[in-house]
């Protein structure tokens, strides 16, 4: 984005933020036309916690004269609130500002009354910051809550001039349900790395299939930022491909809850000093996580017996380290605490933690995170963590069962862990869309599995990349992929799961293990 490599080198992500600003200072941006933050987008103020996600947006008198009727919403999202039993957000984009933007949600298609007021947030991008020129981008947001725990809804978005209760318009209705109330088998799927084209529209259509009840997404979401390296001197940064995103992913993401955590991809530096600005005008996530204004992807939430965590590895990576460090150690020590609650909760069986930068991995490309494994593994085998997911390397990979760094306990496909005695497993899926990467050892998944002593690696420690030699990379497939997840809970002291899938692109199933514990 124009900052010098020999700068940028040395910057964080808030040096990078200051620098950009400055660069474009506001004399720059009045002679272009601009005006100030906290901007009016059809008579809703950005304000408060998402007044500091937003920047100087254009003048509207330009879009004022617009018919209402004529603007489609597009890219609808949902989100779970910080109770997925009776909290849901609905989120989209309008291409042009729009005058009273509303939701309407009912029982069923023709009871559309109840009408909420909907939050605009505005994101500008001045031409000069990337590849795109001025770009203004208009998300709105509409927080629902007081829902019914498993209940399904319907809802249809509009503004002045398009209300989706209108006979022409019901064909633009979506649906989601609530998580229930007490224990049920439920599917959720994962995934990281997707960015924007065939491979990831492919994923999407193939994952909305299993009927999930949620989506895990593990970073690195559209790649409006290439080079993912914390750096402001990328010049093919572009704010429209996540236009072109939410396009490609409403189809699942309109009825299906898509849970991200942030990547190094997902750090943009001119929106704000952490390089989240731009996803909190984007995304309306659970805010009960230790900070929710510098690590706004960092939460929890629980549906039936699983608990979920998704945390911000950029705040613990020495190989991309524009975050480093940026939580102080508030993360870690919140996540104990988040770990060490489910545990003694009776009303959790199965907790899953998800996240960028992979602990284990044997790619060629990012490998491990020495940062990951120093801060969080540790947490992981004290509370017996059920399943870790990963993305950042563009493949698929399983490790065996893991304690201290070594094998507990070899893990073939479809054999069963117990991580109450044994150990961790650790998933690498970061095959959404993106180019692939590639392993040192020969490939080896279901009906081909090839199993090897040892595989060549790295990791990836605060001095540097340290070679080393691994015994537990159980799983290698290099191919378009996704996770699915079935948990089947339990009567009190019998044996719940989580079956665990690999699929590819194909819809072949490329492996399968279980993990066992027993039912609170």
């Amino acid at each position: 984005m124009g900052v010098p490599d020999r700068l940028a080198e040395r910057m964080s992500m808030a040096e990078q933020h200051e620098y950009l600003r400055t660069r474009f200072s506001r004399r720059t941006m009045i002679r272009g036309g601009a005006v100030t933050l906290g901007a009016v987008t059809g008579g809703a103020f950005v304000t408060g916690a998402t007044a500091r996600a937003a920047v100087p947006t254009q003048p509207l008198s330009h879009t004022e004269t617009v018919d209402g009727a004529l603007v489609a919403p597009f890219g609808r999202h949902l989100a779970y609130g910080n109770d997925p039993r009776t909290e849901m957000t609905v989120s989209w984009q309008v291409p042009v500002a729009v005058k009273k933007p509303f939701i309407r949600i009912g029982a069923h298609p023709g009871d559309l009354s109840r009408k909420i007021e909907a939050e605009v947030r505005t994101l500008f991008t001045p031409a000069g910051v990337g590849a795109s020129g001025n770009h203004t981008q208009y998300y709105l947001h509409a927080k629902l809550t007081c829902l019914k725990p498993g209940k399904t809804y319907y809802y249809g978005v509009g503004h002045a001039g398009f209300d989706p209760a209108e006979a022409r318009l019901l064909g633009t209705l979506g649906t989601f349900t609530t998580a229930p109330a007490h224990k049920a088998p439920f599917t959720f799927t994962a995934f990281g790395d997707e960015g924007v084209g065939y491979h990831g529209l492919a994923n999407n259509s193939l994952l909305l299939g299993q009927n999930p009840a949620f989506h895990l997404h593990a970073g690195d979401i559209a790649y409006a930022d290439p080079s993912g390296s914390g750096q402001t001197s990328d010049t093919g940064f572009d704010s429209r491909i996540w236009d072109q995103f939410l396009a490609q992913t409403e189809s699942v993401a309109k009825s299906v809850p898509w849970m991200p955590a942030y990547g190094n991809h997902d750090m943009e530096a001119w929106y704000s000093p952490n390089g989240y600005g731009g996803e909190e005008a984007r995304w309306n996530l659970p805010d009960n996580g230790p900070d929710p204004e510098n690590l706004p992807g960092v939460y929890t939430f629980v549906h039936g017996n699983t608990a979920v965590v998704s945390l911000d590895a950029n705040d613990i990576s020495f190989e991309i380290p524009a975050n480093l460090g940026i939580s102080g150690g508030t993360q870690t020590t919140w996540l104990e605490a988040q770990l060490k609650k489910y545990r003694a909760s009776r009303d959790v069986d199965f907790v899953v933690v998800f996240f960028h930068h992979c602990a284990y991995c044997t790619s060629t490309s990012h490998a491990s995170e020495g940062g990951v494994r120093q801060e969080w593994v540790p947490l992981f085998e004290k509370y017996t963590v059920d399943l870790v997911v990963n993305g950042h390397n563009h493949q698929y990979e399983r490790t065996d069962v893991i304690k201290k760094g070594a094998v507990a306990k070899k893990l073939p496909i479809g054999g069963t862990a117990y991580p109450e005695t044994e150990g961790v497993v650790y998933v690498t899926a970061g095959a959404a869309g993106r180019s692939l990467y590639s392993f040192t050892a020969p490939l080896s998944y279901e009906g081909h599995e090839n199993e090897v002593e040892s595989v060549a690696s790295f990791v990836n420690l605060k001095g540097g990349k340290q070679n080393e030699t691994v015994s537990w990379s159980r799983v290698r497939y290099l191919d378009y992929s996704f996770l699915r997840v079935d948990v089947t809970p339990a009567a009190k002291g019998r044996t719940a799961t989580l079956t665990v899938r690999g699929i590819a692109e194909s819809g072949e199933q490329v492996d399968h293990f279980t993990v066992a514990r027993r039912a609170n």
